[in-house]
């Protein structure tokens, strides 16, 4: 299988499960990680995480561009820091002909300087963006406006991947009104580690969703 270059995972809102998407991908796909902004890195770094969660060896974890301390927007860290996140500075890295999975802080409109948002990051980099989104109660109107706001900026969408309890109401709800694909589920997991992401990949995802460019807009179920 030819992998794209990589993929961007957003989320619906923080704390979604946007980091053990993440670790499972890089795991999966035996690519490397990058978090080019991270904020709230004094309760610890989401490279650290996808270090100990996918079991990856330390060269294919690239460092953060902008890591700031407080567990706050980008933009209000920086703020803090007295430094701007400029995009300008936020080239994919090259990793080695690896795929990369880059993770972003929060959603698509979460700010990272003045003027300019997460969503302008995405476009900047230019990979599919594969959204994280709950099961829960909430997740359609979350979810949905997530696309909307994707589709806007002319980003192009991998597919939703849903983290939590399988919930097949909203599952159908997300594909029909958001007109995208469903390409894997993450259930509740009791523990995360390698073994349980691989698994979790190899019963619950469409493995083609991550080929190539060309696989893109496909419809396939998970």
């Amino acid at each position: 299988m030819i992998l794209s270059k990589g993929f961007f995972i957003t989320g619906t809102d923080t704390g979604v499960g946007k980091t053990v998407l993440s670790a499972l991908l890089v795991a999966a796909l035996d690519a490397c990680y990058w978090k080019p902004v991270q904020t709230g890195a004094v309760e610890g770094t989401d490279r650290e995480a996808v270090r100990a969660y996918a079991g990856i060896a330390e060269e294919n974890l690239l460092p953060e561009r902008y890591c700031f301390s407080p567990p706050v927007s980008p933009h209000l860290a920086a703020q803090q820091a007295g430094v701007r996140i400029g995009l300008d500075e936020l080239a994919l890295p090259a990793a080695a002909g690896r795929p990369c999975i880059v993770e972003g802080a929060g959603g698509v409109m979460v700010p990272v300087n003045e003027s300019e948002f997460m969503l302008d990051l995405m476009r900047r980099l230019g990979l599919p963006v594969v959204v994280a989104a709950r099961t829960a109660l909430g997740t359609i109107n979350h979810t949905l406006l997530t696309l909307a706001a994707l589709r806007s900026a002319s980003v192009a969408v991998a597919g939703v991947v849903l983290i939590g309890a399988a919930n097949a109401e909203n599952r159908r709800a997300v594909e029909h009104y958001g007109s995208v694909r469903v390409i894997g589920h993450i259930p509740v997991l009791e523990h995360i580690h390698r073994a349980a992401l691989l698994d979790v990949f190899a019963r619950h995802f469409d493995r083609a969703a991550f080929a190539g460019p060309s696989q893109v807009g496909a419809h396939h179920d998970a």
